[in-house]
């Protein structure tokens, strides 16, 4: 009795790689749904999720959880960005942009403890304290920017032009509104503190904002000169040294020195 063996041949398919890579062309139905739903932006990026999708043949749960993150992030910068704006910080002066191949001289240490703001939510107060133009505006305002992110409320500003606000404030009655919403912000950052003589209704301004906001929020202060030289150039002694102390007792001291940090923004000729 003979015995046939049968062959089988077997067919390797393989996957086309060239339809799996090429960008889906999304219909207009599904555009028009997802901007009624006002999911719009995620257009942008669709065509390449939805290849990429089905190169890596993700699950659809996999798929739509990409994407709904692409949103959140998008949100959340656009967010951040809004919050910075209003807050009045400068757009420049962010962590990432720090040239940190300066020769400025400042506890790293520290300054990795600040960035993790461990100190707002404490209600702790920083004073960056430091020689003209060593980046100590910069370094406030990265901290604030770090804050926006995280969905704090922030307010920058100079504090001279804060207590030329707050001055005229107590002219046309708007007083205490604008200092109810100076003590609510998360964090307050007060550039350049003592810059010039504080007069006395400026002396009381800083006391009523800093005692408000002891132990409740934190506050920034920058300045070129120590507490002892901020004290005298107070007009009343007395309140003065009690908001001091407040704002001292309560804070992270980081003193920035070294040379300037603005001759490294200076404008250089293209090569």
């Amino acid at each position: 009795m003979t015995s046939r063996r049968t062959t089988t041949s077997t067919t390797t398919i393989r996957p086309r790689t060239g339809d799996a890579t090429k960008p889906v062309e999304v219909s207009a139905e599904l555009k028009a749904l997802m901007r009624r739903l006002k999911l719009g932006r995620l257009l942008d990026t669709l065509p390449e999720r939805l290849a990429l999708a089905r190169t890596n043949h993700l699950p659809h749960h996999d798929f739509l959880e990409l994407l709904l993150a692409d949103e959140v992030a998008r949100r959340d910068r656009e967010a951040a960005v809004r919050r910075a704006k209003i807050a009045h910080l400068d757009p420049a002066m962010q962590l990432q942009a720090w040239d940190d191949t300066s020769e400025v001289r400042y506890d790293r240490a520290l300054w990795a403890e600040l960035t993790s703001l461990r100190f707002l939510a404490d209600a702790y107060n920083v004073l960056v304290m430091g020689p003209v133009g060593v980046g100590k505006t910069f370094l406030a305002n990265a901290l604030g920017h770090i804050a926006v992110r995280r969905g704090n409320s922030v307010h920058a500003e100079r504090a001279d032009k804060l207590f030329k606000r707050l001055k005229a404030a107590h002219l046309d009655g708007s007083y205490d509104e604008e200092m109810r919403k100076l003590q609510r912000v998360d964090l307050l950052v007060l550039d350049d503190l003592a810059l010039h003589r504080l007069e006395a209704t400026e002396t009381s301004d800083f006391y009523e904002l800093i005692v408000e906001r002891h132990q409740q929020a934190s506050t920034i202060v920058t300045s070129n000169r120590a507490p002892d030289e901020i004290l005298a150039m107070m007009a009343d002694p007395l309140l003065a040294q009690s908001a001091i102390d407040r704002l001292q007792s309560a804070a992270f001291e980081l003193i920035v020195e070294g040379p300037s940090y603005r001759q490294r923004q200076k404008p250089a000729l293209s090569e």
